[in-house]
């Protein structure tokens, strides 16, 4: 990975700029305890927050004061060059700014992950694609997917940082069915990078409690609650991940939990062929 664009000397002015405050001289990582308007437990060193109601929805008055806090508080990581980790419609991820290289390396580092595999990028509306993707197929097609637990690998465009997956000219794009992470991406103001919230050789985390040993590792972990109607095995399978680059065709990268519904579009509304 190309050095790293600074963005660590961000976090206490991006915390004095929305009324947070920062631990003692050298404890940016572990010194600081958010404390949330509802009680949610912590382990050594957690930085957690619980969403009130369901992360999933967006909370109306009188919790809204609440999730605004809670976006307050990811952004400002988020901008300062951290890890935060955060509730999606499929699993548990974590998520930094696409644009901070040292960040991008962090994530890597933390889940023990090959940097040969890329991250995703989030994105908060469909309209965001077109600036960070060279798209080829119908606008349609993007909203007749987006929001949803797929991730549509299409060309990527210059505006992305070259040093996420500089391997390839290609990048998924995940806009969650989640109003949290939707929110959260557009108040951030730029494309977060989004990976699965475990170890490499782990399964992936449908509630906080399943991470729980990266916690002392990450800036944040926003609890949303469990993700999933009973736990299902089939939302530990992720996003669908579907190649878009070639025109007129499409190809299954993972099956994931969508693959029926998503290939039915693709297919018979769009007429897309299965590439092989």
């Amino acid at each position: 990975m190309s050095p790293a664009r600074p963005c660590r000397g961000l976090r206490a002015a991006v915390a004095a700029s929305v009324g947070l405050s920062e631990g003692s001289a050298g404890s940016a990582r572990r010194g600081r305890l958010l404390r949330p308007p509802i009680p949610a437990p912590a382990a050594p060193g957690a930085r957690l927050f619980r969403l009130p109601g369901s992360g999933a929805v967006r909370a109306a008055s009188p919790e809204r004061a609440g999730w605004t806090e809670a976006l307050r508080a990811a952004v400002a990581e988020l901008r300062a060059g951290a890890v935060v980790a955060v509730p999606t419609d499929t699993l548990y991820g974590l998520a930094c700014s696409a644009s901070c290289s040292a960040a991008l390396g962090d994530v890597y580092r933390l889940k023990g992950r090959s940097e040969a595999k890329p991250l995703a990028v989030c994105l908060g509306r469909v309209a965001d694609v077109y600036r960070y993707c060279h798209v080829r197929v119908p606008e349609g097609l993007l909203k007749d997917l987006l929001p949803g637990p797929v991730t549509l690998v299409l060309e990527r465009s210059e505006e992305l940082n070259k040093d996420l997956n500089p391997f390839t000219p290609l990048v998924g794009i995940r806009i969650p069915d989640h109003a949290f992470m939707q929110d959260l991406v557009q108040v951030f103001g730029g494309p977060l990078a989004l990976t699965s919230a475990n170890l490499s050789s782990q399964a992936s985390s449908l509630n906080v409690e399943e991470f729980q040993d990266l916690w002392p590792q990450l800036s944040l972990v926003i609890d949303g609650g469990p993700i999933g109607k009973g736990q299902s095995p089939e939302y530990r399978l992720g996003s669908t991940v579907v190649d878009l680059s070639v025109p007129g065709k499409f190809g299954i990268i993972r099956a994931g939990c969508a693959l029926e519904s998503t290939t039915a579009i693709l297919q018979q509304k769009y007429g897309l062929l299965p590439s092989h």
